[in-house]
């Protein structure tokens, strides 16, 4: 355990869970404690893209080391994530629906994620989410666009080429490593640009 705030992360439902299982473990791996949510369309989407079971990948990232991993289920309203008062850090949604992100726009914070992303905009912490749906609808721009205004930073998962990627693993590494990048994580999963 380290004296930085636990870095939040939910996963949601949306097609790319293994961004965010990739960035709890680079998490994990580079001594961050993390706390973590997931939606109940989780469940789906691990076993349709990840032939897993959550308990399975939660097993598995439970041993990854020296930084801890805490589990909170989305109701739990008693958690770290759930207050302004608690000594929070920054929280990122990945993937993050296009559903999530229009419930984090009316404030409505009817589950444990969408309440901590909500603290984070009221608390002015960093707030990061990381759609993966296209094409996106007109009104799905507006939601993006209002989150960014409000102070969220959008990483689309949009992976960059010009490392030429050999696997669907570096691509997704790139994502990861943008997003460690805003969080001040220092790591090294792909080259990078003029490198």
């Amino acid at each position: 355990m380290n004296n930085s705030p636990a870095i939040g992360i939910g996963w949601t439902g949306a097609s790319g869970l293994v961004y965010g299982v990739r960035l709890v473990d680079v998490l994990l791996h580079a001594g961050r404690d993390v706390n973590l949510v997931f939606s109940d369309a989780v469940r789906q989407t691990a076993h349709a893209e990840m032939g897993l079971d959550v308990a399975g990948i939660l097993d598995r990232l439970g041993t990854m080391g020296p930084g801890s991993l805490r589990v909170f289920d989305q109701h739990d309203f008693s958690s770290p994530l759930a207050s302004g008062s608690a000594h929070g850090g920054p929280f990122v949604i990945v993937p993050c629906s296009m559903g999530t992100v229009g419930r984090i726009v009316a404030g409505t914070s009817e589950s444990l994620l969408l309440r901590a992303a909500d603290v984070c905009l009221k608390e002015r912490r960093p707030l990061i989410v990381v759609p993966r749906e296209t094409p996106l609808a007109t009104h799905h721009l507006e939601h993006l666009a209002t989150l960014s205004a409000r102070g969220a930073l959008v990483v689309a998962a949009m992976p960059g080429f010009y490392h030429r990627p050999q696997s669907v693993g570096e691509m997704v590494d790139f994502i990861v490593q943008r997003v460690c990048d805003h969080l001040g994580v220092d790591v090294e999963l792909t080259p990078r640009w003029g490198a």
